[in-house]
C-alpha cells in the first residue's frame, strides 16, 4: 500500500511541478508582451500631451516611465541611451544587467522589440528590448524589461521540495499507524494459524478461538470454530467407533481362536467348532455393521430424504414383521400426511423396535405399530404386551452396548439395537422414548418434528 501510495504521490507531484513550470513560462511571456504594450500606450499618452516649447527627451520619457510603473519582485527595468547603460534609470536587481558590457551592446542593436533571455550570476534572465524613438530628438533608445526566471523557479522548486517532504512525512506517519492498524486487524488471523498449528501438533481439540466483531475475520474465526466443531466431532466419533469395536469384537475373537486352538481331529467335534465360529462371526459381522450404522449417523449424507407416506410406512412395517414370529400383530393407527424424512431409516428403526419387541414377548402376544400426527410432530411407535421396562432403565437401554433381559432371561444381541434407533431419531431431529403401553409391557415411541408437512386430500 506504501508503494502504491507513493507512486501516486509521485506522480501527483511530478503533474504539479510540470504544470508550475508550464505556467510560469507562460507566466513570463505575458508579463513581457504586458510590458511592451504598457510602455508604448504610455510613450503615447505622454507625447500627446506634451505642448509649449519642451524639447522631445528619449532619456525623460524612460525615466517618467519608470517613476509610474514600478517592476515586481524579481524584475527589473533600466534604459540604454546611444548603446550605452543609462545608469540613473536601473533599478535595483539581484544582478545588474547595465554592467554587462557586452549585454548591453547587443540589446543596443536591436531594431525592433525582441525576447531573449542570458545567463547570469543570478541564473537565467528573460527581457525584452523595446525600441524608442522621439520625433525632434536625435538619440536612440532602447528600453529593457528583465525577468529572472530562476529566481522564479526556485520558488516552485521551493514549494515543490516542501510538499514531497509533506508527501514523505504523510507517509511514514500513514505506514506506522497503517502497520499498527494491520497488525491488530491480522492478529486473528495469525491466532488461527498458530492454534491451526498447535492443533496440528496436538490431538487437543478443543480448542477455539473468540475474536469479537462482526467483521470478516471475525467470520473467518467463525467459520474455523465450525470446522473444530465437526473435527472433534468426527473424532468423538471415531474413538467411540474403536473403543466400542475394541470392546465388543474382543470377545467373539477370544472365542474364536480359542475353539480353534482346542479342536481336535473328530469330525463331530469339528463340526460343532466351526458351527461355533460361523456363528460368532455372523455375530461379529452384525457388531460391525451396527457399528458402522452408528458412526454415520453422526456424519453428514446420513439421510436420504424424501416424501414418506405415513400410513404406507405403518403397513409395511407390519407386513415385514410378521415373519419375525407367531405375534398378535395389530396396527393402531395410520397419519394419513406425509413427511419429509428417510423412509429406509425410518423403516430401519421400526424394524429394530420391532425385533426387541419380539425378543421381550411370547407367541401370542401382542406387538402392535402405529403413526400419528400430534401437536405439531408425528410419532411412530411400537408397543407390545411384555412384561415391560423398569422407569430406573427408561434411559439407560438406549445406550451403547446396554443389553435387555429376554423373554429366557437371557441377554439378547450386542445392546446396539436401541442406540441405532436413537441416532435415526436424532438425524431427523426428532428423540425416541419408552412408556408404559395400555394394558401393560412397553410402547416405544419416535417423535419426530413436522418441518413440512403435506395433508392427502
Amino acid at each position: 500500500m506504501l508503494a502504491v501510495v507513493g507512486l501516486a504521490l509521485s506522480v501527483a507531484i511530478f503533474v504539479t511541478w510540470t504544470i508550475l513550470l508550464t505556467g510560469l513560462n507562460s507566466r513570463i511571456s505575458d508579463e513581457l508582451d504586458k510590458e511592451v504594450d504598457k510602455l508604448r500606450r504610455y510613450a503615447g499618452t505622454a507625447l500627446s500631451q506634451q505642448s509649449g516649447p519642451q524639447t522631445p527627451d528619449v532619456r525623460k520619457l524612460m525615466i517618467d516611465y519608470l517613476q509610474v510603473n514600478p517592476p515586481d519582485r524579481w524584475e527589473t527595468f533600466f534604459s540604454i541611451l546611444d548603446g550605452a547603460a543609462d545608469r540613473s534609470t536601473f533599478i535595483e536587481a539581484p544582478v545588474r544587467l547595465d554592467a554587462d558590457d557586452e549585454l548591453v551592446a547587443r540589446m543596443a542593436a536591436a531594431t525592433r522589440v525582441v525576447s531573449d533571455e542570458a545567463e547570469t550570476a543570478k541564473g537565467t534572465v528573460q527581457y525584452a528590448v523595446i525600441p524608442i524613438s522621439v520625433e525632434g530628438d536625435s538619440r536612440r533608445g532602447h528600453f529593457v524589461v528583465a525577468i529572472f526566471y530562476d529566481l522564479h523557479r526556485e520558488e516552485i522548486v521551493d514549494a515543490v521540495r516542501t510538499l514531497g517532504l509533506s508527501a514523505l512525512g504523510a507517509m511514514g506517519l500513514a505506514g506506522a499507524v497503517g502497520w499498527l492498524v494491520a497488525g491488530q486487524v491480522l492478529a486473528p488471523v495469525r491466532l488461527v494459524r498458530q492454534t491451526a498449528e498447535q492443533i496440528s501438533d496436538s490431538t487437543d481439540l478443543t480448542r477455539r478461538l473468540d475474536v469479537p466483531g462482526n467483521d470478516d475475520v471475525a467470520a473467518l474465526a467463525g467459520t474455523f470454530n465450525h470446522m473444530l466443531d465437526r473435527l472433534e466431532q468426527a473424532f468423538v466419533v471415531q474413538r467411540h467407533f474403536m473403543d466400542d469395536a475394541g470392546h465388543e469384537l474382543r470377545t467373539p475373537i477370544t472365542v474364536i481362536r480359542g475353539h480353534l486352538e482346542l479342536m481336535g481331529d473328530d469330525p463331530d467335534d469339528r463340526a460343532e467348532t466351526l458351527a461355533l465360529v460361523t456363528d460368532e462371526l455372523d455375530r461379529m459381522n452384525r457388531i460391525v455393521d451396527d457399528l458402522l450404522t452408528l458412526a454415520k449417523a453422526e456424519q453428514p449424507g446420513f439421510l436420504a430424504l424424501d416424501n414418506v407416506e405415513l400410513a404406507d410406512l405403518t403397513v409395511s412395517v407390519i407386513a415385514k414383521a410378521r415373519a419375525l414370529g407367531e405375534r398378535r400383530w395389530r396396527v393402531d393407527e395410520v397419519a394419513e400426511a406425509r413427511l419429509p424424512a428417510d423412509r429406509q431409516r425410518l423403516t430401519q428403526a421400526l424394524m429394530q423396535l420391532v425385533a426387541n419387541a419380539v425378543r421381550h414377548t411370547a407367541d401370542d402376544d401382542l406387538i402392535a405399530v402405529g403413526s400419528a400426527v400430534r401437536d405439531g410432530r408425528v410419532d411412530l411407535w411400537v408397543r407390545d404386551s411384555g412384561p415391560g421396562v423398569p422407569p430406573a432403565e427408561r434411559e439407560k437401554i438406549f445406550g451403547r452396548f446396554v443389553r435387555g433381559v429376554g423373554r429366557t432371561g437371557g441377554h439378547d444381541g450386542a445392546g446396539l439395537g436401541l442406540a441405532i434407533v436413537r441416532s435415526i431419531a436424532q438425524a431427523h431431529g426428532g428423540n425416541v422414548k419408552v412408556i408404559d403401553a395400555p394394558g401393560g409391557g412397553a410402547c416405544f415411541v419416535m417423535s419426530l418434528p413436522l418441518w413440512e408437512l403435506w395433508r392427502l386430500s
